[in-house]
């Protein structure tokens, strides 16, 4: 799988496409919190994503419905894999370390934590 960068404008057009599966022009703006961007800023991050091959189109006319190509599901898996690859010098057991004693993580979320990587070693 090719690595899927986004920056943090694309990151909030995709949100709002996951969100949406499917959006014209004027509901992607209507997502948008105030102040808005332009629209002709949307149209150039609409037209760099395509070019990544993060978004296709839909043609009825005129008009283009946009609709994500990757999965939020897929993208996340994708940054989180970079990101203990740069951080962990690629270590789970690293990362997996330093997020429990770090977060700050309750009791019950540690042992459901746990119950996680139990039925993990079950399969």
């Amino acid at each position: 799988m090719k690595e899927i960068k986004l920056t943090d404008s694309e990151k909030d057009l995709m949100e709002i496409l996951w969100e949406k599966e499917k959006a014209f022009m004027k509901d992607i703006l209507e997502s948008y919190p105030e102040p808005k961007p332009a629209t002709t800023t949307i149209a150039t991050l609409l037209k760099r994503m395509q070019n990544k091959d993060l978004i296709g189109y839909k043609l009825y006319g005129n008009s283009r419905e946009y609709f994500p190509k990757v999965a939020k599901g897929e993208y996340f898996k994708e940054e989180m894999t970079s990101m203990i690859d740069r951080f962990f010098n690629s270590s789970v057991t690293q990362f997996a370390s330093f997020f429990t004693s770090n977060a700050k993580l309750t009791q019950k979320q540690l042992k459901e934590l746990r119950e996680i990587i139990d039925e993990q070693i079950k399969e």
